[in-house]
Formats: C-alpha cells, sequence, structure tokens
C-alpha cells in the first residue's frame, strides 16, 4: 500500500498504534512526546495528529481529546513492518520432537504455543490430503450393511468415510478388502492414478471389484476432505484478553470455529509461498469478521507451501509480535515438514 504520507507522520502514527495497543486508551500528544521522545514540540504533534485523523488514519473516540488507529491506520502500520522484516525468522520456544514424526501431532503443538504467547486465536491449517501417502488402511462394518473406510497417511492424518450397501457386507470380504488396500496402496499418494488402478483391477473376481469400486471414493474423491483439517488454539485466552468493546468481534470469530471450511477459505486465500501477510478488518471480505485481524505466513516444502501458521484476533493487535511469532513458528514447522517429506 502506497500513502502519501512523510516520515514524520509515518513515525508518529506508528507511536499511536503501539500506545494504543499496549494501553488500550485513546493518544493525545503530550503522551506522545511523554512516551516516545519525538524531537518535536507537542503542538506540532497536535497537528500532525489533527492532518492524519483528516486523512483517515486516526480518529475521535468520543470527546477524548486523544486519538485511536482506524482501519486504515493499522493497515498502514501493518504494512510497513512487513516492509522491515528481516530475511530470516528469529527463534521461537516450539519443541515439536516430541511429535516424532506425526505431521498432525506437530500442528497442534504449534497452535497450542502460538496462542499461549500471543494470548490470540492460532491457526494452522494442514497439508492438502492429496500431498500425503497412504500408512494404513482399515475396512470396518459398523452394521451389517454400512462399512467404515479408515486410511491413516504417512503425516498422521486420519480420515474416516462410511459407506452404505444395499445387501449385507460378507465379513470376509471386508477383511479381504483391507488386506489388499493395505499391500497395493501404502506408500503411495492419495487421488493419484495409480491409486485408481490398484482400486480397479481388472483381474479381480467381480465382487471383490464391485465392493472395491464402492470404497474408491475414500483413496481417490478427497474434495471437501480439508472442513475439519484446520488445528484451533487458544480461544478461552482470547476471550479473556479482549475489551469491553472487542467482546463481540470476539464472539462472531469464535462461532466461525463451527464451520472450520470458511476458515481455510480466508486463510488459503491469503496464502503467498513463505511469504508473512496481514489482512486487517474489511480486507478478509467476511461480515463476520468486522474488526478482526488475521497475520499469517505460509510453511511447507522449498517449492510448495502446505498450509499457514495463523494468528486472529482484535483490529488492536501487537502486530509486530505477532508476525515475528508466525514467522518463526512457520519457520519451526517447514523444517519438521521438510523432513517427514523426505521419508516419505
Amino acid at each position: 500500500m502506497q500513502e502519501n504520507l512523510t516520515p514524520r507522520q509515518r513515525e508518529i502514527l506508528g507511536r499511536v498504534v503501539e500506545v494504543h495497543v499496549a494501553t488500550g486508551q485513546p493518544v493525545g500528544s503530550k503522551s506522545l512526546v511523554e512516551r516516545g521522545g519525538l524531537p518535536v514540540s507537542a503542538s506540532t504533534v497536535r497537528h500532525e495528529l489533527a492532518e492524519l485523523e483528516r486523512l483517515g488514519f486516526l480518529t475521535h473516540p468520543h470527546t477524548s481529546a486523544g486519538r485511536v488507529p482506524t482501519e486504515r491506520g493499522y493497515r498502514l502500520y501493518a504494512d510497513g513492518l512487513l516492509g522491515q522484516l528481516e530475511p530470516r525468522p528469529g527463534s521461537f520456544p516450539l519443541d515439536l520432537t516430541a511429535a516424532r514424526r506425526e505431521v498432525e501431532g506437530a500442528m497442534r503443538a504449534t497452535t497450542e504455543m502460538l496462542s499461549e504467547v500471543t494470548r490470540l486465536l492460532a491457526l494452522v491449517s494442514a497439508p492438502p490430503l492429496e500431498t500425503t501417502t497412504v500408512r494404513h488402511v482399515e475396512v470396518l462394518l459398523l452394521q451389517p450393511q454400512v462399512a467404515m473406510v479408515v486410511v491413516i497417511t504417512s503425516t498422521g492424518g486420519v480420515t474416516k468415510r462410511l459407506f452404505a450397501f444395499d445387501e449385507p457386507v460378507d465379513p470376509g470380504l471386508a477383511n479381504w478388502a483391507a488386506e489388499y488396500l493395505n499391500d497395493g496402496l501404502r506408500g503411495l499418494q492419495l487421488g493419484t492414478r495409480l491409486v485408481r488402478q490398484r482400486v480397479d483391477e481388472p483381474a479381480l473376481p467381480r465382487r471383490e471389484r464391485a465392493f472395491l469400486a464402492t470404497l474408491q471414493p475414500a483413496f481417490t474423491d478427497l474434495v471437501g476432505s480439508d472442513e475439519q483439517r484446520v488445528f484451533v488454539g487458544g480461544a478461552a485466552s482470547l476471550l479473556e484478553e479482549a475489551r469491553a468493546d472487542e467482546i463481540v468481534a470476539c464472539r462472531r470469530l469464535l462461532e466461525m470455529l463451527e464451520r472450520r471450511a470458511n476458515l481455510l477459505e480466508i486463510v488459503g486465500e491469503a496464502l503467498e509461498p513463505r511469504r508473512a501477510f496481514v489482512r486487517v478488518g474489511e480486507d478478509l471480505d467476511n461480515p463476520a469478521l468486522q474488526d478482526v485481524s488475521l497475520v499469517g505466513a505460509s510453511y511447507g516444502l522449498p517449492n510448495r507451501a502446505l498450509g499457514a501458521v495463523s494468528l486472529l484476533g482484535p483490529v488492536r493487535m501487537d502486530y509486530e509480535k505477532a508476525l515475528r511469532s508466525v514467522r518463526a513458528a512457520a519457520h519451526e514447522l517447514s523444517r519438521f515438514v521438510e523432513d517427514v517429506y523426505a521419508d516419505n
């Protein structure tokens, strides 16, 4: 975003954002001069504050003499931080050794640590299922005419799918299918042509081939499978830290947790490989996310982003800390998944 502000106006706007984030109170010229050590008089600061308000970066709450940032002001401030990021993220207190080779365990640990450090809502979107390989398959008869296929992937992901049949299923057929699928699909990437060929094997007897044809979508039809594959942490702390005027926005945000596909769509639209991003209020283009900001960074392999590490919270958030945290967490998660995918 390019805005025609002077360096002094940008500095003063930045100070207003930082003081307001820290205190939650409107910021006046006197406190800016006293707190920030600005090399100008209070009258000069008052003039610049008035100009920033005229330009739409600040606003007056009620009759207070102080100002608070608008969404436009926060957006410009955050864009400035993005332009000053160091090439390499800093350290982050995230130990993923306990996750062993399980990517989903690593994602849970990441959300827990991010929410603990920032007191915001932490989100980590899982890698698409089609990037993983089959580790184990189970075919379970829940009822005589209902079977469930469980697929465990190389990254520790688990998907379950139910299939109904017109006639009772022979338990021996279900056991055979589990053995056949484990032998034929282990190590293959989900959704690929080779998986389809193994499931639809012309040499199989008619009954077995028909049974596998019914189960095939569990391995090849992955559209919509990611609806629940976003890991969330920090819902309770988000409400604890929110001010009275932020409660409504936070509650709307928590309501979206019941519609995780919406969260994935929002995060997915912001993804840019290996680049941090900030979306403020209206940038998210979702009525449920008014007065909310999203800060995130993608993680994944050197040549492909697999997901995003993100923080959602009130527009009045510590953007510098949020950016530093998501970049460092995404870096650690990328190192983890690179090792896991290299072994698959």
